[in-house]
């Protein structure tokens, strides 16, 4: 998880970081990727795409260029290390020099564990997220944020032994696991399989078109809230039993006492604490509009009682002749 205190007072604080599922929306409302862009700077933002998980030419640059400028982006660019002397090359890791948002996109988790972690190219990611730059990504770009990553291994419901491996990711959040598209492919299993391996991470499987946005709070904690259709899926097995270590070959594991939290758009959740935090009520807009009118009929009724020393009940007369209503 970041800790947003370790650093000096004058330093910056660090960027949000935001984890998508995965599919997230690109031609209709858009707004995981408002999201994003918006973190970014707005029209202020400078965006470099690193595409080298996708097995996509330029065009998936193209494609993410259209959305953001779209969106209102300032400028968009590619930095696209295929291997790990690229990801060395002072001309790609400069890239990301005056970047105020950086997206990496889907495609092969464990090939951008394999050329970007590690790699002066995966130093200058953290250095821009710790100056202030919004980092996001979307699938393989989600889970590498994470200090483990999913690299791979098959969905299903039940957690058994050898179903997925983990491979090392950029520790931009720390002490957790993160997996994507996670209700559309089932992937519940996996990652209750890797929470029981290691129970002091923390799970979060992301929905596709959804994504969790992880910023530090005022108080030092660390906090994700959920935006866009789907839900953040968290597993805390801070306090469960398992036989994980004792399981062979390819058969099931016991996991209980796991807590368990499906979180929807505009909740909000203390990584530090892992505890779910409360959400204001939404207000209706009309009945906000009768409120305030309410209150400020009372606070003149107040005003022309103090003045006039009168009853209530005469300016409720008055009062109720001036509009037509009840005089009780």
């Amino acid at each position: 998880m970041p800790h947003p205190g370790d650093a000096g007072p004058d330093a910056p604080a660090p960027g949000p970081l935001m984890v998508i599922g995965g599919a997230e929306d690109k031609l209709g409302k858009r707004r995981v990727l408002a999201e994003f862009v918006e973190r970014a700077g707005g029209e202020r933002a400078r965006i470099a795409v690193v595409p080298t998980a996708s097995s996509l030419g330029p065009e998936i640059v193209d494609v993410y260029a259209a959305v953001f400028a779209k969106l209102g982006a300032a400028e968009v660019w590619g930095a696209r290390p295929e291997d790990r002397a690229q990801a060395a090359d002072p001309d790609v890791v400069g890239l990301l020099d005056d970047a105020t948002g950086i997206f990496m996109t889907g495609g092969n988790q464990l090939k951008l564990s394999t050329v970007v972690a590690g790699t002066p190219f995966g130093e200058a990611i953290r250095r821009a997220h710790a100056r202030g730059a919004a980092v996001a990504g979307t699938s393989a770009g989600a889970s590498i944020q994470s200090s483990h990553m999913v690299a791979f291994g098959p969905g299903g419901s039940t957690a058994k032994q050898r179903m997925t491996q983990v491979a090392a990711g950029l520790g931009l959040l720390e002490q957790c696991v993160v997996d994507q598209h996670f209700a559309q492919r089932n992937r519940y299993g996996r990652l209750l399989m890797i929470v029981a391996q290691s129970p002091q991470l923390l799970g979060i499987g992301v929905d596709e078109d959804t994504g969790l946005v992880v910023t530090p709070s005022t108080d030092g904690h660390v906090v994700g809230e959920v935006v866009g259709r789907g839900a953040v899926t968290v597993l805390d097995g801070s306090a469960m039993v398992t036989d994980a270590h004792a399981v062979k070959e390819h058969r099931p594991v016991l996991a209980s006492g796991v807590v368990l939290h499906a979180l929807t758009a505009g909740s909000r959740f203390d990584l530090t604490t892992r505890t779910l935090l409360p959400v204001a009520p939404e207000v209706d807009p009309r009945e906000a509009d009768e409120l305030a009118l309410a209150n400020r009929d009372l606070q003149k009724m107040a005003r022309d009682i103090a003045a006039d020393d009168a009853s209530p009940s005469v300016f409720r007369r008055r009062r109720a002749r001036r509009t037509g209503g009840p005089t009780r």
